[in-house]
């Protein structure tokens, strides 16, 4: 178990470099100066001088490439050309409100797609499995931004149940909560097609082993079965799916929070885009690879202790 815990946090640190090199090279990639992007065309070239310099431009490309990587592995991102702030306490001010808003839509999303995977599978082979399988089919193929606009327009608009834009009063927790039902209704949508699906399909390979035949040769009813035996090993790979899941919901978070207005990571390197701030933009996306690969690298971990032919696998 050691030796597959080491290989699979090496895999990470090297993603993560990948990344990060990859993601300064962007930045010599795009076309145009940086700083004169930023202040726009009618600034002097001793304001462009004074940004560049701001933002370590001024330097040969292997000093700013070394001065990145050593200053992000002491946790170092920089600093907002504009504010001066550090870039990191922007994130942990920003990075809570986007992971209460993932963990909120993939929470409801595991709810419901775990029943809808589970009654799919107790009604296999009838029209009620088929109008499961369309229902989730169609809700993977709807974008979160779609869902974001017509939840608005129904619940906000329409019925007026439900704020359309911020994050509630701060210190209100009932406002708050209720500012997070439809960004977290459109963020989660989607996956509840991918989780019924993959449960599904989980289930059915399960309930072919020995110990669920000898369960329902003790006359247990299907249901018990199937929620009590089944699910406990098929639920397994969903450990993977919803590792992935989290961090796909953190990246599309990014439009949902732009479009109800939300105070997060989505608004945060929203803002640094439009305004050229590069360090806040590499900050920020360092910052979400490196908590991805960390939930990645964690399911992995749990996934290889519950089941130890994964392990055996990554050995071969």
């Amino acid at each position: 178990m050691l030796r597959y815990a080491v290989k699979r946090v090496a895999l990470a640190i090297v993603i993560l470099f990948t990344v990060m090199l990859a993601m300064y090279a962007m930045v010599f990639l795009v076309p145009g100066d940086p700083a004169a992007l930023a202040l726009g065309p009618r600034a002097t070239p001793e304001l462009k001088a004074l940004l560049r310099e701001r933002m370590g431009l001024d330097e040969p490309v292997l000093m700013q490439v070394w001065h990145f990587f050593h200053n992000a592995a002491t946790g170092d991102l920089g600093y907002d050309v504009w504010s001066k702030r550090p870039v990191l306490d922007q994130i942990l001010e920003f990075f809570p409100n986007t992971l209460v808003l993932g963990v909120t839509a993939l929470g409801w999303a595991v709810v419901l797609g775990i029943a809808l995977g589970c009654a799919a599978v107790i009604w296999r082979g009838t029209v009620t499995d088929r109008l499961l399988g369309i229902l989730s089919v169609g809700l993977i193929s709807v974008p979160a931004f779609v869902v974001a606009i017509y939840a608005i327009l129904i619940f906000a608009v329409w019925l007026r149940w439900l704020p359309a834009i911020g994050a509630g009063t701060p210190g209100d927790i009932g406002s708050q909560l209720r500012a997070l039902v439809l960004p977290a209704f459109a963020l989660g949508i989607g996956w509840v097609g991918y989780l019924a699906r993959l449960v599904r399909a989980s289930l059915l390979e399960v309930m072919g082993e020995n110990y669920i035949r000898t369960a329902r040769a003790f006359g247990l009813p299907e249901r018990k079965v199937v929620f009590r035996y089944a699910l406990r090993v098929a639920i397994i790979p969903t450990i993977a799916l919803l590792a992935v899941g989290l961090g796909s919901i953190l990246s599309s978070a990014v439009f949902v929070e732009t479009v109800f207005g939300r105070p997060g990571i989505g608004t945060l390197i929203t803002g640094a885009v439009q305004k050229r701030n590069y360090p806040v933009v590499m900050g920020t996306v360092l910052f979400m690879t490196a908590f991805y690969l960390f939930i990645v690298t964690a399911a992995d971990l749990l996934i290889a202790r519950l089941d130890p032919r994964v392990r055996d696998v990554f050995r071969q």
